[in-house]
């Protein structure tokens, strides 16, 4: 379990983090999410110990990070897939880590064989795709059977077979009771994976709920129906005292009522239904219709001038992230 109370990271005047206060819990996959600038990253770096709270405080099941002495066995990390020796095999990469950790040798093999590296494991991690990278950066995180698994961006890179396996892992890792915490932009793969969501946007905290509330508090659910006898149902609907909306195409849509009440409706009155569709937004949909005014850094059209008026030239340090797993190295006495 991942704890934040009052997390807060100022560089200078420019306020990254503000006072974020939230509880990552095992058993689900909990997705991270924010406008670029939002300060994700740099909160996934104070949660490793790489940054140094302004305030407030992170704890990794009940301790700071510095206080554990073989963090790869407590939590593994992939913020960074670049983060690692390009002179290195993948295999003596991955042992360098277990050597600092207290980690037998044969789980390096292990955990190759799990993100499916095994065929590369002498070739030099310089030479990998982005992709590979991605798998060896997977491996550095499951290598000391960690119980808190942290992943910033983790399907960058992957092929769709590699998307389907890293969210598959991800589910099977939180139904054994692991915490696995992960940030996104791809939002039809958060969709697909995460149960429950953390929302940030410029630096504070927007919402910390199930994915299934997060849109349906953030979007707005309709019923949609054609027919060829459409005024008469509009008529029958209206009798009913439920409000319809033309909305074109030859389509009615209906606010604050079921589906199901209103095929009995049409049932009842003998009415023919060529559509009877509950319409609900996309996770990206809700997304953005709550962040709207979080967004920091805006792009424009070539007809439409940008305003400067509040423009800031540079971004905060630190938010693009190192990898967490050459922290741990480091920490490590490596």
């Amino acid at each position: 379990m991942i704890e934040l109370e009052g997390l807060t990271k100022r560089y200078g005047e420019k306020v990254a983090v503000n006072d974020l206060t939230f509880t990552v819990r095992p058993g689900v996959v909990t997705g991270f999410l924010g406008p670029n600038g939002a300060g994700k990253s740099t909160t996934m770096r104070m949660m490793l110990g790489l940054d140094r709270p302004s305030a407030g405080d992170v704890r990794i099941d009940g301790r700071h990070y510095d206080q554990i002495r073989h963090p790869l066995k407590y939590i593994g990390a992939l913020l960074d897939a670049k983060a690692m020796h390009g002179g290195r095999s993948a295999f003596n990469h991955l042992l360098c880590l277990a050597q600092s950790n207290g980690i037998p040798k044969s789980r390096v093999g292990e955990v190759l064989d799990t993100v499916g590296l095994t065929a590369v494991a002498k070739k030099k991690a310089k030479g990998f795709s982005l992709g590979m990278g991605q798998r060896l950066g997977i491996a550095g995180a499951l290598l000391g059977d960690p119980q808190i698994l942290m992943f910033d961006e983790p399907v960058n890179g992957l092929d769709p077979e590699g998307i389907h396996w890293i969210r598959n892992l991800m589910k099977s890792l939180a139904a054994q009771g692991r915490t696995v915490f992960v940030s996104s932009h791809l939002m039809s793969e958060m969709a697909l994976t995460a149960d429950h969501l953390v929302v940030i946007g410029q630096g504070r905290l927007l919402a910390d709920t199930s994915m299934a509330d997060f849109i349906r508090q953030n979007s707005r659910s309709y019923v949609r129906l054609r027919s060829p006898q459409q005024e008469r149902l509009r008529d029958v609907l209206h009798e009913a005292g439920i409000t319809v909306v033309e909305a074109g195409n030859g389509t009615l849509e209906v606010d604050g009522s079921t589906s199901d009440r209103l095929g009995e409706i049409a049932a009842e009155h003998h009415l023919v239904l060529h559509e009877l569709s509950p319409q609900q937004a996309s996770l990206e949909e809700a997304f953005m219709q709550l962040t709207a005014e979080s967004v920091e850094y805006h792009a424009h059209s070539e007809t439409t001038p940008p305003d400067t008026s509040g423009w800031q030239a540079q971004a905060p340090p630190g938010d693009g992230g190192w990898g967490g797993q050459w922290s741990q190295q480091k920490k490590s006495g490596s």
